[in-house]
C-alpha cells in the first residue's frame, strides 16, 4: 500500500447487517464476487428472476467504468473522485487510471459499511500516485467535498474527473438527485469531467418496473430515468463524443461484443461531459 494512502470516516463499530440485502453486495454477486451473504443472494435471485438481463447489465456497466476511466487518463486527467464506489472488484478505477498515468490521484467514497470494511483494497496505489477512501453520503455533497481525504488528495483548483457510475438510480427525485449533481459540478473547475451511467426504462419499461419493485422489496429505493432525465445531469457541460448512448455503445473496445448486445440487455445510458 502506498504510504500516503488514507481512509477516514470509520465508525466505532461496523454493522454489516448480514440478514438484510445490500445493493453493493448484490452488485458484487452479479460480477461473480464472493463478498455477499445469503440475504444478498436471495434478493439478487429475485431481481434476476424478474429481469434476467440484470447480470449482463451489471457487467456491461463495469466495463464502461474501465473504458471511460482509461479514456480520461489518456487525455491527461490525473485526478478522479469516484462516488458510490461499491465493493472493490479488480481492476478498480485507480488501477485503470494509474496503468495509464502512475501519478494519478483517486478518492473513493461510499456510504455502505460493507465497502468500508474492504477500503484497504482501494488504497493500493502506485508509489507515484495516491488513493484515499472516505465513508460519506452523496446526499450531503458539501460534507463529502470538505472531508480531509478529498482536500488532502485532490486539488479542486485543477480538473477533476467526477465519476457517478451506477449511483444516481439509487437517488430518487425526493432526495434531490439533480440538485446534488449540480452542487458537485459547481465546485469543480473548468476542464473537469462528469461520468454517469444510469438505469433506464426506455428499452424495457415493464422489466425495469419489475426490477425496481424487487429492489424496493429488498429495502433499496431506486428510480430508473429516461434519456431526457439522465441528460439533465449534464446540463451546461459539453458532452464528449458519442454523447449519451446505451452503455455498451460508449466507445466499445476492439473485440467487444457491443454489436451482439441489445439495448434491452444494457438497459442503461452512459456519457462523459466536460466543464467549459
Amino acid at each position: 500500500m502506498d504510504r500516503e494512502s488514507t481512509t477516514g470516516g470509520t465508525p466505532a463499530a461496523v454493522d454489516l447487517e448480514p440478514d438484510r440485502a445490500h445493493s453493493a453486495r448484490m452488485y458484487d454477486y452479479y460480477l461473480g464476487g464472493v463478498t455477499n451473504f445469503p440475504a444478498d443472494r436471495e434478493a439478487a435471485a429475485l431481481a434476476l428472476s424478474v429481469f434476467p438481463n440484470l447480470l449482463a447489465a451489471a457487467r456491461i456497466n463495469r466495463h464502461f467504468m474501465h473504458r471511460s476511466t482509461r479514456f480520461l487518463a489518456q487525455r491527461g486527467i490525473t485526478q478522479f473522485l469516484d462516488i458510490g464506489t461499491g465493493i472493490p472488484t479488480s481492476p478498480n478505477l485507480h488501477e485503470v487510471a494509474q496503468q495509464t498515468n502512475p501519478t494519478a490521484r483517486v478518492v473513493y467514497t461510499d456510504n455502505d459499511a460493507i465497502v468500508l470494511t474492504h477500503a484497504r483494497a482501494l488504497l493500493r496505489s502506485t508509489p507515484e500516485g495516491r488513493t484515499a477512501y472516505v465513508h460519506a453520503d452523496v446526499t450531503d455533497p458539501e460534507r463529502l467535498l470538505a472531508s480531509e481525504q478529498v482536500r488532502g488528495t485532490l486539488d479542486l483548483r485543477r480538473p477533476v474527473a467526477l465519476s457517478l457510475n451506477a449511483l444516481l438510480h439509487f437517488v430518487p427525485d425526493e432526495l434531490g438527485a439533480h440538485r446534488i449533481v449540480e452542487h458537485l459540478k459547481a465546485r469543480l473547475p473548468s476542464g473537469s469531467t462528469l461520468t454517469v451511467s444510469h438505469v433506464t426504462p426506455d428499452f424495457d419499461p415493464e422489466g425495469i418496473a419489475r426490477l425496481t419493485d424487487a429492489y424496493r422489496a429488498a429495502g433499496t429505493a431506486g428510480q430508473a430515468r429516461t434519456r431526457e432525465e439522465v441528460l439533465r445531469f449534464f446540463a451546461g457541460w459539453e458532452l464528449l463524443d458519442p454523447g449519451l448512448v446505451p452503455t455498451h455503445r460508449w466507445h466499445p473496445d476492439p473485440g467487444d461484443l457491443a454489436r451482439t448486445i441489445t439495448d434491452a440487455e444494457s438497459s442503461g445510458y452512459a456519457a462523459v461531459a466536460r466543464k467549459p
